[in-house]
């Protein structure tokens, strides 16, 4: 029975990843590029300034920049050391390369699902914004069975079984590095992250406000001070992975389609532009300017970050080192520790640490939104789902079950299927949302959303979001 189970959700996989979703989200990623008029090129500085504002909140809403933190909290994750190792092993070089390419393709699809969640957003019991994928799929399609579909997908794979996966590279890290049991790293995750996620949204959002630029800062200036000591033989790894992507060098391992679908598998994988995870952060924020578009502007840069800056500080340290023993994190580590010493071997373990606690704390934020879609938000139901999730980090803490891992593949492969035919059929509204942004930017305006001026959505809207910004 088990043989047969495993044969089924394997083949799912093959056929959601290898066949569908890989070519749907490149295709999505596109078309969104040509219909915004390559937003994410032509205003990349103002990605960017728009962080400037993003401290202001409000009782309702965190930040802006909490909720870029948030989003990069689940964003940056293990794959962005162990995913870059095993695309550069499977397609070679050339596979950062086509990374490159995907993550600046889907920061036009991230654009779009972070505005429609801001636009669609609501108040929960508490007061506080709740948003995401579920909530413009009932409001703004009028399809409240597909939002409780991506809702059941979204917990299941983020709520449940990524959460013990991260658990299970956080518990062997530390046994790796330090010698840590494995039971004594699934007790004190427990503790930790119970003392999070039991303080609800707001200490979520604080965490990750200093633990996201932290962790990805020492990151990036360890690659940085390795690139600056080897600065000479940075044309020379820029030519291998550009030859490499294209087929044209010995190091492109099975050619160029294997470096194009591991670069993009990895990629998307990695930053999520699509997947409909991140715009569960991107809804709660109290946006400024006050515009659904500014918070699409916030998530463009979270794409940016993630990809083409820390998985790209990780395939800088891979090739710089040259041929090295090992897979995944254990090739990370070895790269590493050949160009600074020993001590390398115990810092990546440190990051490590952080990338996958804070995804730990992320994915449980995105899953409780969804719960609260499903109106299973009441106290008793909220500490079950609670201790629920703190018993997967236990067990994924001491054990790992592929197959359960693999059901999650199957599972988040379907959310994003689910959030990309929704993005789609509302694509319409946010290119003029991103329309009207701009055109008040360029009229010397600060971009203000007023609702009246979209007729045939007002009154989808939650009353006293948008009708009183003005």
């Amino acid at each position: 029975m088990q043989e047969i189970a495993n044969l089924v959700v394997d083949s799912l996989n093959g056929l959601i990843w290898g066949k569908v979703l890989i070519w749907l989200l490149v295709a999505c990623g596109l078309y969104f590029t040509l219909r915004l008029g390559l937003i994410q090129f032509l205003h990349f500085g103002h990605t960017f300034s728009v962080l400037k504002g993003s401290r202001k909140s409000d009782d309702a809403g965190i930040s802006s920049f909490q909720a870029l933190c948030t989003s990069l909290a689940a964003r940056v994750g293990t794959g962005n050391v162990a995913g870059v190792a095993v695309a550069i092993t499977l397609g070679g070089p050339g596979a950062v390369f086509w990374m490159w390419v995907i993550a600046m393709v889907g920061m036009a699809t991230g654009f779009v699902e972070a505005t429609l969640a801001q636009l669609f957003k609501i108040r929960d019991d508490k007061g506080q914004f709740r948003g995401g994928p579920a909530y413009y799929m009932e409001k703004g399609l009028g399809a409240r069975w597909m939002g409780v579909l991506f809702s059941l997908f979204l917990i299941l794979a983020f709520g449940f079984v990524f959460n013990s996966v991260q658990a299970n590279t956080i518990s062997g890290a530390m046994q790796g590095a330090f010698g840590v049991p494995l039971w004594i790293s699934g007790i004190a995750l427990v503790i930790i992250t119970a003392l999070i996620i039991f303080g609800g949204l707001r200490s979520i959002a604080r965490f990750s406000e200093l633990a996201v630029p932290f962790m990805a800062v020492a990151y990036l200036l360890v690659a940085v001070v390795l690139i600056i000591t080897q600065i000479d033989e940075i044309p020379g790894v820029f030519a291998l992975i550009v030859k490499s992507a294209f087929g044209l060098h010995e190091a492109a391992a099975g050619g160029i389609a294997a470096a194009i679908m591991n670069g993009f598998k990895r990629g998307l994988f990695s930053n999520e532009a699509g997947m409909g995870s991140a715009p569960n952060a991107a809804a709660s924020a109290t946006p400024y300017p006050p515009h659904p578009a500014s918070q699409g502007y916030v998530q463009m840069a979270g794409v940016f970050i993630d990809t083409l800056l820390i998985c790209t500080a990780s395939a800088a340290i891979i090739l710089l080192a040259g041929p090295q023993q090992g897979e995944g994190i254990m090739l990370v580590q070895n790269a590493l520790s050949s160009q600074v010493g020993a001590w390398g071997k115990y810092f990546l373990g440190v990051i490590i640490l952080f990338f996958a606690f804070t995804s730990i704390v992320a994915n449980y934020f995105y899953a409780e939104n969804c719960l609260v879609f499903l109106e299973h938000n009441h106290p008793g139901g909220l500490l079950i789902f609670r201790l629920a999730v703190l018993g997967m980090v236990m067990f994924g803490a001491l054990a790992s079950l592929p197959f359960v891992w693999n059901l999650a593949d199957v599972s988040m492969g379907l959310m994003a299927i689910t959030n990309l035919i929704a993005i789609l059929l509302l694509s319409n509204l946010a290119i003029k949302l991103a329309k009207d942004y701009n055109a008040q930017r360029k009229a010397g305006k600060l971009p203000t959303f007023d609702a009246s001026q979209y007729p045939e959505i007002q009154s989808k809207l939650e009353p006293g979001i948008w009708d009183d910004r003005r």
